[in-house]
């Protein structure tokens, strides 16, 4: 009942940008925490940042103070900036949702590459 959809992803060199988006469609109005996760081949998905509808963000440590998401509700787009890259954060990133009043709720995009380059 809510769809979403992760753009934004690529190849970047060690150092440098990416700012990852979040299309949400269906059911929004019952959207509560939006979040990123990231997983690589034979790896568990991990948060790496999370967003609450009043815009209290947490991020895992490995990204705090290099990563920034933020929430467009009024687009229903959730973001991820990525600055100072490392070749560890390359893997697939997933955009995450949860619905109020709906216990275990989780609804997941298709993902999107990000590779970053040496």
């Amino acid at each position: 009942q809510v769809q979403l959809v992760e753009s934004g992803g690529g190849l970047v060199q060690a150092g440098g940008s990416l700012r990852l988006s979040c299309a949400a469609s269906g059911k929004i109005f019952s959207v509560s925490a939006m979040g990123w996760y990231r997983q690589a081949p034979g790896k568990q998905r991990d948060l790496v940042a999370s967003i609450n509808t009043g815009g209290t963000a947490n991020y895992a440590d490995s990204v705090k103070g290099r990563f920034t998401i933020s929430r467009d509700n009024g687009k229903n787009m959730v973001y991820l900036q990525m600055n100072s890259l490392r070749p560890e954060d390359t893997d697939v990133y997933y955009c995450n949702a949860k619905r109020v009043g709906v216990p275990f709720s989780n609804y997941w995009g298709q993902g999107t590459q990000v590779t970053v380059s040496s």
